[in-house]
C-alpha cells in the first residue's frame, strides 16, 4: 500500500486510516481491542473529535505509553477562545498526552483568520506556540468554506467528504490542497454507508497521491476488511470504474448524506436516516427497516413543521423536507407489497 504525507505538516502514513466516531457505540473494551488491533495492522493515522462522546478517553486508553508510535487528529466546535482552550485541555487529557498532532476546526462555516474578531485562529497559534498542538487543520461540509480555508494559506490540513460518488468540485478540491500543500484527509468514503463495495472505495482511492481516508469503524470484522488491503490493495482497474460508474448513474441527483448536521429535528424526524431510506432499501435490504420501530419514525415525517431549519443547517443545500416527503411515499409503497420508485 502506498504512503501518503500530508501537505506541508511531514506527515507520512500508509493510505489506509482509522476514523474513531464509531467506535463511541463499542463499550470500551471493545473499542480499544479494535484501536490496538488497528495499529498493529499497520494503520498509524487516528482521527476522532471533542464531539465523538467518550471516542477520545478509549483511545488515549488504547495507546497510553505509544504516543510517539501514532499521529492523532482532533477537533473542537468551539466558538469562543474560552471554550476551545477548554476542549483542548479534555482533548488532551482524555487522550493522556501533551500534545496532538493535528488540531482541527470541526465543521467550519467560516474560514477562521488572525484578527477576523473571533479570536479563534489566535487560538490556533497560540496552542502551537505553546506544543499543545503542532498543525492547524479544519473540516468542513460546505465546499466554498473549505476552498477558501485551503487557498488561504493559514491550515495545513483540510478534511472533507471525498468518495467515488464526490462531482467534479470534490476532485478539483483535492487538486486544489495538492496545489497550495495542503494535506488532504478524505471523510465518508463510504457515503454514509451507501457505498457498500470496500474493495471499489479503496480502489477508488488510490488515484490520488494526497489523498488519506479515514475509514469509520466499529466492528472488528469492519476492521478486518480495510487491513486486508494492507497487502494486497485493489487497483482502479477497468472493472471497478465501470462499478462505479454504474453506481454514479444509479445515484445521480440529490441525496442525502446522512451526516446529521440538520438535527435534531423540531418534530422529533430522525432526517439523516428517514431522508434517504429509499436508498437504504434499495442498497442494503433488510427486515428491520421495514418493522414497527422505523415505520413509527417515517411516520414522523407527515408531523413536518416546515420550519426548514433542516434546510439551513444542510451543508449539501438539500430541499430536505421534500426529500422527506419522497421517502415516504416510497416507504409506503414498499409497505404495501409495491416496489421502490
Amino acid at each position: 500500500m502506498k504512503q501518503v504525507t500530508l501537505g506541508s505538516t511531514g506527515i507520512t502514513v500508509v493510505q489506509n486510516a482509522f476514523g474513531a466516531l464509531p467506535i463511541q457505540r463499542a463499550d470500551k473494551e471493545t473499542a480499544v481491542k479494535i484501536l490496538r488491533k488497528a495499529y498493529d495492522g499497520g494503520m498509524r493515522y487516528f482521527d476522532t473529535a471533542r464531539a465523538y462522546s467518550d471516542s477520545e478517553e478509549k483511545m488515549g486508553e488504547a495507546f497510553a505509553g505509544m504516543r510517539e508510535k501514532i499521529y492523532i487528529a482532533t477537533k473542537t466546535m468551539a466558538k469562543t477562545p474560552e471554550q476551545f482552550r477548554k476542549d483542548l485541555e479534555t482533548s488532551l487529557s482524555l487522550l493522556q498526552t501533551d500534545y496532538i498532532d493535528i488540531y482541527q476546526f470541526h465543521c467550519i462555516d467560516t474560514c477562521y483568520r488572525p484578527g477576523d474578531g473571533t479570536g479563534m485562529y489566535e487560538c490556533m497559534q497560540e496552542a502551537k506556540a505553546q506544543g499543545k498542538i503542532r498543525h492547524i487543520g479544519a473540516t468542513a461540509h460546505k465546499i466554498g468554506v473549505a476552498f477558501e480555508a485551503v487557498e488561504s494559506g493559514l491550515y495545513e490540513t483540510m478534511q472533507f467528504p471525498f468518495s467515488y460518488l464526490s462531482g467534479e468540485q470534490e476532485v478539483a478540491l483535492v487538486q486544489a490542497c495538492k496545489e497550495h500543500n495542503v494535506g488532504f484527509v478524505c471523510m465518508k468514503g463510504l457515503s454514509g454507508g451507501l457505498i457498500t463495495d470496500a474493495k471499489a472505495a479503496m480502489a477508488f482511492m488510490t488515484q490520488f497521491d494526497n489523498v488519506l481516508p479515514i475509514w469509520g469503524i466499529q466492528k472488528e470484522s469492519e476492521l478486518d476488511e480495510w487491513l486486508a488491503f494492507m497487502k494486497h490493495t485493489p487497483d482502479y482497474s477497468d472493472e471497478i470504474r465501470a462499478f462505479v460508474q454504474r453506481e454514479r448513474e444509479e445515484l445521480a441527483g440529490n441525496f442525502c448524506r446522512g451526516c446529521g448536521y440538520c438535527e435534531p429535528c423540531p418534530a422529533g424526524i430522525v432526517i439523516h436516516q428517514c431522508a434517504r431510506m429509499s436508498l437504504m432499501l434499495r442498497r442494503m435490504p433488510s427486515e428491520g427497516w421495514l418493522g414497527e420501530t422505523w415505520q413509527k419514525e417515517m411516520e414522523k415525517i407527515e408531523t413536518c413543521l416546515h420550519c426548514n431549519k433542516c434546510m439551513s443547517h444542510c451543508p449539501y443545500d438539500l430541499n430536505t423536507p421534500e426529500l422527506l416527503a419522497e421517502n415516504l411515499e416510497d416507504y409506503k409503497n414498499v409497505l404495501a407489497g409495491r416496489a421502490v420508485c
